[in-house]
Parts: C-alpha cells; sequence; structure tokens
C-alpha cells in the first residue's frame, strides 16, 4: 500500500507528568472526525499550551484531516465548514480557537508539510509587553 494513503492517527498530547491527565476534548474531536470523514490521516494538536491558559487546557487546536471526501470539495472554505459543522458543538463550548488543515489524498501525496503555528499574540491584552 502506498504509504500516503495508509490510514494514520497522531493525537498530540503536552504532558509535563508522569501522571497522564484525561483529555475529554482532544478525544471527542479525532472521534467526530474518525466518524464524519473516515480520513487517511488525522492529527488533533492541542496546542492550547501556546497561549495564556492553565496547564493542561483544552481550548486551542490544530487539526490536520486527509480524506477522499476533500477530493470533490475542492474549495478550503467548503472544506473548513464541513470540519466546523462536525465541531460545532466543541466549537459552542470548550474550544476557543480552531485551526483546519484540510487536505485531498492527492493533495497530501504532493505536500504533507504542516506550517508551525504562530506564537500567542495575546491578544485579550493579559499577557505582559515585552
Amino acid at each position: 500500500m502506498n504509504p500516503v494513503l495508509r490510514r494514520t492517527f497522531h493525537l498530540a498530547r503536552r504532558t509535563m507528568s508522569s501522571t497522564v491527565p484525561s483529555f475529554p476534548v482532544t478525544a471527542a474531536i479525532q472521534q467526530k472526525l474518525t466518524d464524519a470523514l473516515q480520513p487517511i490521516h488525522l492529527d488533533v494538536l492541542n496546542e492550547s499550551h501556546m497561549h495564556n491558559v492553565p496547564k493542561n487546557s483544552e481550548t486551542h487546536f490544530k487539526v490536520v484531516v486527509v480524506a477522499e471526501e476533500f477530493e470533490t470539495t475542492k474549495a478550503p472554505l467548503q472544506r473548513h465548514r464541513r470540519v466546523n459543522g462536525i465541531l460545532a458543538e466543541e466549537l459552542e463550548g470548550p474550544v476557543h480557537a480552531l485551526s483546519i488543515i484540510a487536505k485531498s489524498p492527492s493533495q497530501w501525496a504532493k505536500s504533507n508539510a504542516v506550517p508551525a503555528s504562530p506564537s500567542c499574540k495575546g491578544g485579550d491584552g493579559s499577557l505582559p509587553k515585552k
């Protein structure tokens, strides 16, 4: 099987202690996207640690999803709306920010590079000035 088309799942968590905390929002995002899109590749990255939130928060995420459905759904806006619709409950509640990279398998085969997320700018004014 082509390694690009192999089903891969990555659940990224940032844990600093030997006791692993529960991450229910991360798990729900992964399950919902898996059920709805049947992705060949899915990364659910909790990027909350990059923001001014308490340790082990689940508020800021990046998802990288590669699905056959996106071969016919060409426009990025349509793909993002599809992902946002699947995760509507999380976006209404605990998720403050969601970055989406949604690619078709053919796009993923050409480039599976995922850009780094920018540093938090402290948008709410709560971070000290540098």
